[in-house]
């Protein structure tokens, strides 16, 4: 019988902490670890084409099952890929475990082929745990300890693993001094409010004319006890991208995403309240929220830590979100018949017109904002969306309804490009009964994308709904970088930085034996949603879409904004009259729905 290694003892402790698949990449500092997977047969690896990707993968798996992400890689290059990726978990309190390879022990401070001194690399994404395993005793407890920081921190914990240990042969752990024994458990706390803090909250919002609320990602939980909230008061719901999917964005209070990115009704609501409530965000966007005086407020959050980092809050509530809400609710006034209420309904319904009208623009040739938003009434009930960065973003944060209880995620505070696809991976490698759509850019897709689809490629057959749909808006530009400098330096389009290598996507798909339809034809785009969703295989939709539509931020920023950016087209010159045209009709727009509110 082969000697069991250190190698092993590490894949039986991920067996213990329920670990199903890590994603990485091969490498000589980690081929013990491999070997060891090898013959155990699970957890599966999951090969990626890059470690940047495979980390992406490990956060996109912790976003949507809540579990442990856990990475894999060498050391020197592999570490160094998978930094975008812990950054990402790191930025959006997401539970990853790294493992990293690294050289012997015996070679370590020489200057060794690939040796990076890894502890001070992940000092700062790792901040909550980092540890680098110098005996074969010590490993059971660092894994167990990672394990421990990555879930009750919601953050990124690092391990690393020298060669000579891997090698190594398990220990028996003595009872005896110098040695722990630890335990691969782990159970969430119930943190629950305050009593004096939910009657303090209570107070606060009973005294309020104008309530909005800010609903986060830490609402996950509460998606009922929002709503409830919301109707008992006559408040009107905006939330951080993050908190888009736990809000029922059909409910006439719902005023959508708030920010640079966000609707006019969410600027309306955040803008007259008098009063916000804030519910598991961090949103950084803080110029969108309502001038600091302007309205009372108060925080929920299941960390201290975060109250008032956003806010100048009167009552913090430090609880689950959901527990801290149930509480809440009792202490309320209700508010059957309200002018605020009418208020918020009445922008909500603006808002929704008014979406359904910038879809309608005739562009050239496709219009991005009715691409995705074609996809609203056929989205699966039982569909998981990744969203890339870019210019995508607007239009999922404005145009697409997620159904109740479909999970949608992007890289939202590092806002990384090239997360959506080994996102969408890691969605459905979790749960390959689901549908997967992916949406991103050119620019996002040629960035990390395209690689990924051969991983698509190698993996779908084995998938009970072989329906993974990717939407990308080619357009050759880097879309939103291109407007945000217009609008925030005043700067003309830099054709060397933005303009993109022409590339067929849908031919690209094609060749990888997955099924392609290009859409030049805004009157095609319903029948390109249709036959992807029904598809038996893969599918990319390339949609020919019009680099011009402007992203404008809604009113008031938006009025200022777009001034500027109007400035830095007529600086352009000539060529750009499409796009003034465009812009000039975006303002107009935007003022005459102002004008109603």
């Amino acid at each position: 019988m082969a000697e069991r290694l250190v190698a092993d003892l590490i894949v039986e402790r991920l067996q213990a902490w329920g670990v199903q698949r890590i994603f990485g990449y091969s490498g000589d500092g980690i081929n013990t670890v491999l070997g060891a997977l090898r013959r155990s047969g699970s957890p599966r690896f999951v090969q990626a084409r890059h470690e940047e990707n495979a980390a992406f993968m490990a956060v996109g798996h912790a976003k949507y099952t809540g579990e442990v992400g856990v990475m894999l890689s060498t050391q020197g290059p592999g570490a160094v890929h998978l930094l975008n990726g812990l950054y990402d978990a790191k930025l959006d309190s997401v539970p990853v475990v790294a493992i990293i390879g690294q050289q012997s022990r015996t070679v370590l401070g020489s200057a060794y082929m690939q040796e990076i001194d890894l502890l001070n690399l992940t000092r700062d994404v790792a901040s909550s745990f980092r540890q680098q395993v110098n005996s074969p005793e010590q490993l059971p407890l660092v894994l167990d300890r990672a394990f421990k920081a990555a879930l009750a921190d919601r953050a990124p914990a690092v391990v690393i693993i020298p060669h000579d240990i891997q090698q190594a042969p398990a220990p028996e752990l003595e009872h005896e001094h110098g040695i722990l024994s630890t335990a691969p458990v782990w159970s969430p706390p119930t943190l629950v409010p305050s009593p004096a803090d939910i009657e303090a909250a209570a107070a606060l919002i009973n005294d309020g004319g104008k309530v909005a609320l800010l609903v986060g990602q830490g609402a996950r939980g509460a998606r009922g006890q929002v709503r409830e909230l919301a109707e008992k008061i006559g408040a009107g719901i905006t939330t951080s991208l993050m908190g888009k999917p736990y809000v029922d964005e059909s409910h006439p209070l719902a005023a959508g995403v708030m920010g640079h990115l966000g609707t006019s009704a969410s600027g309306f609501v955040l803008g007259e309240c008098d009063t916000l409530v804030i519910i598991g965000s961090n949103d950084p966007w803080t110029e969108f929220y309502p001038p600091p005086g302007a309205a009372r407020a108060v925080q929920i959050d299941i960390d201290a830590a975060a109250i008032g980092n956003r806010y100048p809050v009167e009552v913090a509530v430090t609880g689950d979100s959901a527990a801290s809400l149930e509480a809440l609710l009792p202490l309320l006034e209700p508010r059957p018949d309200f002018a605020w209420r009418t208020s918020v309904e009445n922008a909500v319904q603006r808002w929704h017109r008014l979406a359904a009208e910038r879809a309608a623009i005739p562009a050239r040739p496709v219009n991005p904002e009715l691409a995705v938003r074609e996809l609203s009434d056929r989205l699966p009930s039982n569909a998981q969306v990744a969203v890339d960065v870019g210019s995508i973003v607007y239009w999922y944060a404005r145009q697409l309804r997620l159904p109740e209880g479909v999970p949608a995620h992007l890289s939202s505070t590092l806002a990384s490009m090239g997360c959506s696809i080994p996102y969408g991976l890691a969605a459905k490698l979790a749960d390959p009964k689901r549908p997967v759509v992916a949406l991103t850019g050119d620019g996002a897709i040629q960035m990390a994308g395209l690689s990924e689809l051969i991983t698509v490629s190698r993996l779908w057959p084995r998938w009970t709904d072989p329906r993974f749909v990717v939407l990308v808006l080619h357009n050759n530009e880097l879309a939103e970088v291109t407007w945000e400098q217009r609008e925030m330096e005043g700067d003309p389009r830099f054709d060397q930085s933005q303009a993109l290598p022409d590339f067929s996507f849908a031919r690209y798909a094609e060749l990888l034996g997955l099924q392609g339809i290009l859409v030049e034809d805004p009157a095609k785009i319903g029948a390109a949603w249709n036959a992807a969703l029904d598809a038996d295989r893969p599918v990319l939709i390339e949609v020919l879409a019009d680099p011009d539509i402007p992203l404008l931020p809604p009113f008031p920023a938006g009025e200022e904004k777009g001034k500027a950016m109007m400035d830095a087209l007529v600086k352009e010159g000539p060529d750009t009259q499409h796009a003034r045209d465009l812009l000039e009709t975006y303002l107009r727009q935007e003022e005459g729905l102002n004008r109603g509110f």
